[in-house]
């Protein structure tokens, strides 16, 4: 809920304010600080990684950075090489910022679909954060979709290169998946999945095609249903 104070704007008049604001690439917490300084002292990015492969879990994270952190280090995780999102994502628990994970299977993407289990997996991400005293003020989310939580929101269009927030969200998600699909790897390593993470490259297709789909495909998704 919104915080108890009175110098806090009301959601509907701080999503006017956050849509008015011009991106500025050289500051990326623009977005939270705008928020605190309208009556949200804590400001959560949300974001997710594997909507696009053929298999594995979709993976969200909810990060809330300390105020006074640097900021200007958490880029975009798709702009980042895998060492350094794993720098990242170490400094990121060093710094001790909130972090929650949220995680939908394979299987129930199958049965709702991609778009309704990313929103669920960024929902468990908030319900999954660390004890806290209160649940965060305001979430910035990644994409133009709401999640279904009763906690003022605003959704921004590519908002991993515009809030640092979901910067970092952005990279605890990649790394988070990544490691699961090393793990998968070791299972089934036919599929090369440390390689391609799971997402449709010719080599993945290929394999597909030669050995048939695991139990980790998305048997709705196209490239795999044809094998089912």
């Amino acid at each position: 809920m919104p915080p108890a104070s009175s110098t806090s704007f009301p959601v509907n008049d701080m999503e006017a304010v956050l849509s008015s604001i011009v991106h500025r690439a050289d500051d990326t917490y623009l977005y939270e600080q705008t928020l605190h300084n309208h009556g949200y002292p804590t400001v959560a990015g949300l974001d997710e990684a594997g909507r696009g492969p053929l298999a594995g879990p979709v993976v969200a994270a909810c990060v809330i950075l300390p105020r006074e952190c640097n900021h200007s280090l958490f880029l975009d995780s798709k702009k980042l090489s895998a060492s350094r999102r794993q720098t990242l994502a170490r400094s990121l628990h060093d710094i001790k910022a909130a972090i929650g994970i949220g995680i939908v299977s394979h299987q129930t993407i199958d049965q709702i679909n991609i778009l309704q289990a990313s929103l669920l997996a960024m929902r468990r991400a908030v319900d999954n954060l660390p004890s806290l005293q209160q649940a965060p003020d305001f979430l910035l989310i990644d994409g133009k979709f709401s999640i279904p939580i009763d906690i003022p929101q605003q959704a921004l269009i590519k908002g991993e290169s515009k809030s640092a927030s979901i910067a970092a969200a952005s990279i605890i998600a990649k790394t988070h998946r990544d490691a699961l699909m090393a793990e998968l790897d070791k299972k089934y390593p036919i599929y090369q999945f440390s390689r391609h993470q799971g997402y449709p490259t010719k080599a993945h297709r290929q394999a597909i095609v030669d050995h048939g789909p695991c139990p980790y495909h998305r048997k709705t998704f196209k490239g795999v249903r044809e094998f089912v």
